[in-house]
């Protein structure tokens, strides 16, 4: 795998060496968009409806709507008087229990390997976390975005979540269904924990399958085989934009 991000973690005054990566990737099967006439990937252009005419990057900026149809435009030197300083650093702010923290909170996640120097130090952290049962909330700034963020430990190392703070967290409360429960009687309660006691068992990711994914491929594979490709039409001669 290709590391991500290089740092360090740091508390106190420990500074671990690690390396970041990437703990999942995507598996959904990708489609080009095509024309249906001649089968000629479609391309998006920007382009100003009130100019009538294709945008280039150089013309485009940044604008916050304040009000309808009011705008004020943000430029570079903007985002840069306030971006987080670029460390190079996941600083540890607290540690907590694992089940105090809602998985409503958490991203993505990363792992995050010792440098040859690191190792003793990394695997101390993960064995005193693990003794303890606890996890560590962080802070770490990864492209340029300030990311809170929980170390933890997972199987013979760490990974790091990224995590939603609380102010984007929305109200469940808001759901007008929610909050209206209706009277549930014993019997109806004791025959829904029945069915929960039969269907409970330990967590084996590796027998839940995508199996939609795997019937898509399938159709795809066979249609393949069936010679149904759709060739694409040749490339456009490049016009002027009118």
């Amino acid at each position: 795998m290709r590391s991500l991000w290089n740092g360090s973690i740091s508390f106190g005054l420990v500074n671990i060496p690690v390396k970041l990566y990437a703990a999942t990737a995507s598996e959904d099967i990708k489609f080009n968009y095509l024309h249906s006439i001649c089968h000629t990937p479609i391309k998006y252009q920007k382009t100003c409806p009130r100019c009538a005419k294709a945008v280039t990057e150089d013309e485009i900026v940044k604008g916050y709507q304040f009000q309808k149809s009011q705008y004020v435009i943000m430029d570079e030197a903007d985002f840069e008087a306030i971006a987080p300083e670029k460390t190079r650093s996941i600083d540890i702010l607290d540690f907590v229990e694992l089940d105090s923290i809602d998985p409503v909170y958490f991203q993505r996640t990363y792992f995050l390997e010792p440098t040859e120097t690191g190792g003793k130090a990394y695997h101390l952290l993960k064995r005193a976390m693990k003794e303890k049962n606890k996890i560590a909330i962080a802070k770490v700034v990864i492209r340029s975005r300030e990311y809170l963020a929980a170390v933890r430990v997972y199987g013979s190392g760490l990974a790091l979540e990224t995590m939603h703070y609380a102010s984007e967290i929305r109200a469940i409360d808001q759901l007008t269904q929610v909050g209206a429960e209706p009277e549930i009687n014993e019997r109806e309660l004791e025959m829904a924990m029945l069915i929960i006691d039969n269907l409970t068992t330990t967590f084996e990711p590796e027998k839940y399958r995508n199996e939609y994914r795997e019937m898509l491929k399938t159709v795809i594979e066979q249609k393949v085989a069936g010679k149904e490709v759709a060739p694409a039409g040749p490339p456009p001669t490049a016009g002027k934009v009118i």
